[in-house]
């Protein structure tokens, strides 16, 4: 599809609010899954790093104890 001009393709035939809605809605979707996959991962990285230092602390006490 070929526009004359910028405001026919910002208006796309009197369609573009509905567009332009779809291209933004996705837009803040992606954004959000991107946002909860990063937080996801830093929390899954903070709980192992936890558990770690827990199982670390069970071994030392283990050893002192022997």
């Amino acid at each position: 599809m070929q526009f004359n001009s910028f405001s026919d393709f910002i208006s796309m035939g009197g369609y573009g609010f509905y567009v332009w809605l779809s291209f933004g809605s996705c837009a803040l979707i992606l954004l959000g899954i991107f946002l909860d996959s990063k937080l996801s991962h830093q929390r899954t990285l903070n709980a192992v790093s936890k558990q770690l230092e827990r199982e670390a602390r069970i071994k030392k006490a283990k050893q002192e104890s022997k």
